[in-house]
């Protein structure tokens, strides 16, 4: 079980935005690219917090209902972000998503930021594991 690891799994494809970012910008990437969420980074490419499809219910309700402007990834991305271990069992991470709500995490190595996981990667792990004989 010790292949079963964050790191082989993970996309390593790293989506992010600015927290300077146009939350209406930040929303049209999220659609286009299909994904849930993407880590939010400074420019020496510290990870700041998380900018979600969460988020982005909660930026709907006061947009919509009290007419306010969306503003920047800054006001409304979740802030610290959960992180997880590049070196972390996928099986650990699987316990995480049923404890919490998100459907990706930003994966860490050395405290960078290296990748992502969401719920699909942990089924293809689990997948994979089911089919070793």
């Amino acid at each position: 079980m010790a292949s079963f690891i964050v790191r082989d799994y993970m996309s390593a494809r790293r989506m992010s935005f600015a927290p300077t970012m146009d939350v209406l910008e930040a929303i049209d990437l999220l659609v286009s690219e299909n994904i849930s969420g993407a880590p939010v980074i400074d420019d020496r490419g510290r990870l700041l917090g998380f900018f979600s499809e969460k988020d982005c219910m909660f930026l709907a309700t006061q947009v919509g209902f009290h007419n306010e402007r969306a503003g920047e990834v800054a006001d409304h991305m979740t802030s610290p972000a959960v992180t997880v271990e590049a070196d972390s069992s996928v099986f650990d991470i699987a316990k995480l998503f049923l404890e919490k709500t998100p459907r990706r995490y930003p994966v860490v190595e050395d405290n960078r930021l290296v990748g992502h996981i969401s719920r699909r990667d942990v089924l293809c792990a689990m997948r994979e594991f089911s089919a070793k004989p």
